[in-house]
């Protein structure tokens, strides 16, 4: 079944990059937009851009994930899990609070959220995005976040069997953001290049109208999910020859 426009649509990290341009799109197709994010002025401007209402929440705190369902309780049709924060580097010199920090933003918090909105979206016939990562396969230099990105996908899973409302889980390869910015760490891979905000914005609407469960972005990603759940040996080869780690 498919998932018409309509109704109030919540989106966390809607302050830049996929976020943004996601809820840019939402509102062109004729959702209803609450963005959420950090960034006071960022997101004034997004939601001033997309006609929306702005929620100032960091999910990191527990003020935050109450805040984001407070606006969205007894509304939200669609709730889309945009938020994420990344650090790049060996595992073991990753920094606790970044464990902390990501714990909390790229999985806790969007498990808490939808648990606490999953009345509302029953009684709205609603639908959840989880925006994961390809990285929920395994990315060196990533073990962390890609834990989180994993971590996200198999209760996307899961909450698709058995909660009764639809679920899509969108993973993106590399994108133009500012997050690469904020995690410390410019983009060090020759390939595949970053694809832009917008295009994974595009192929969440998409799917949210199409009810997919599962799409990669680009779409030849999926190739790398085959091979990993295949033959992960030979997957871990490829990924360390032509991987090279971050300076």
């Amino acid at each position: 079944m498919s998932t018409p426009a309509g109704g109030t649509a919540v989106v966390t990290g809607g302050s830049s990059g996929i976020g943004a341009a996601l809820a840019l799109r939402l509102a062109a197709a004729g959702w209803d937009v609450v963005v959420s994010g950090r960034d006071r002025t960022r997101l004034a401007a997004v939601a001033a851009a997309c006609g929306g209402t702005a929620v100032e929440a960091d999910l990191a705190r527990p003020d935050g994930v109450e805040a984001v369902r407070s606006a969205a309780e007894g509304r939200v049709r669609l709730l889309v899990h945009g938020a994420g924060l990344g650090w790049a580097g060996p595992v073991a010199d990753t920094p606790p609070d970044a464990v902390s920090a990501m714990l909390a933003v790229n999985l806790d918090a969007p498990i808490r959220l939808t648990n606490a909105l999953l009345p509302t979206l029953r009684d709205q016939d609603g639908h959840v995005v989880f925006v994961a990562s390809v990285a929920a396969i395994g990315v060196a230099g990533e073990a962390v976040y890609s834990a989180t990105k994993a971590g996200l996908r198999g209760f996307a899973d899961a909450v698709r069997l058995e909660s009764g409302v639809r679920v899509t889980t969108v993973l993106p390869g590399a994108v133009d953001t500012p997050y690469f910015a904020r995690r410390g760490t410019p983009y060090h891979r020759r390939f595949p290049r970053p694809v832009s905000a917008d295009r994974v914005a595009a192929a969440v609407v998409d799917s949210v109208g199409r009810d997919r469960a599962e799409v990669f972005v680009p779409r030849w990603l999926t190739l790398g999910a085959r091979v990993h759940g295949a033959v992960p040996a030979t997957f871990a080869r490829l990924s360390r020859r032509f991987d090279p780690p971050a300076r």
